[in-house]
């Protein structure tokens, strides 16, 4: 799509987005309004006009359609929440966050809530499996915890670089553990869901999302678990953990 901002005659904004079947949707920007006002509303115009797009309340009616009794449902708990409590339950015990910075052999008390969760793909997990046996392994988990505790930017780098020489530097990887020892925080990203659920509701991450591990992105994912949680405050959600698991369930079931 094409979004394309506008000056009319009376210096007020104005803004079009062309869409691929060459269809044009018009904005009108009022007295006062800035360009990037106009901006904002481009973007959300182009976002919703997506045929993936449902909105939030859809999003919601597909959860439910699968979890009648929403993030309380037995179903959702045995099928997309218990096992990740455990998880976390596992890492909270071998490799607490207040602890991790001035521990040594981290690598492989990881790799046990690595194996704990089908999060990762099995060539994911094989990849971990060599970063975290080798003498990088220390340096990621330190990394991790940097990233919760500390720097998040800084934290960020240091996974990536240990992570790098095992072709494991991904999203998925190096979002894992922060989201189980904060998941009121934090989140885990499984890029291609995660984007087609961004799409369904129009947020921005749809378009921001890049391979690159670059903290942008992930601010961006923090921002739309944030307005996700917020949007979807009727299902009562407690934590990142149903915020994750509410946009796999949208995004992915079928």
């Amino acid at each position: 799509m094409t979004v394309r901002l506008v000056i009319q005659d009376n210096k007020q904004f104005a803004g079009v987005v062309f869409g691929k079947d060459q269809r044009m949707l018009k904005i009108y920007g009022e007295p006062g309004e800035t360009s990037d006002d106009i901006w904002d509303r481009l973007r959300s115009k182009a976002l919703r006009s997506q045929p993936s797009w449902v909105g939030y309340e859809g999003a919601c009616a597909r959860f439910l359609e699968y979890f009648p009794d929403g993030f309380e449902d037995e179903r959702y708990l045995d099928m997309e929440r218990n096992y990740k409590l455990e998880a976390k339950s596992v890492l909270d015990d071998v490799l607490s966050v207040e602890t991790v910075l001035d521990s040594e052999d981290l690598g492989e008390k990881a790799l046990r809530v690595f194996q704990k969760t089908n999060l990762l793909s099995p060539f994911e997990k094989m990849r971990v499996q060599d970063a975290l046996r080798s003498k990088q392994g220390d340096t990621f988990v330190r990394g991790a915890a940097q990233f919760v505790t500390h720097n998040t930017a800084s934290g960020l780098q240091t996974m990536v670089n240990s992570l790098e020489p095992y072709d494991a530097a991904k999203w998925t990887v190096i979002t894992y553990l922060p989201f189980l020892w904060q998941p009121e925080k934090h989140m885990f990203l499984k890029p291609e869901v995660t984007k087609f659920f961004a799409e369904q509701v129009g947020h921005e991450f749809t378009w921001c999302y890049k391979t690159t591990l670059d903290i942008d992105v992930y601010e961006s994912l923090q921002d739309l678990a944030a307005k996700t949680k917020q949007k979807i405050s009727v299902l009562n959600p407690r934590d990142g953990i149903d915020v994750q698991s509410f946009i796999w369930v949208v995004g992915k079931y079928e």
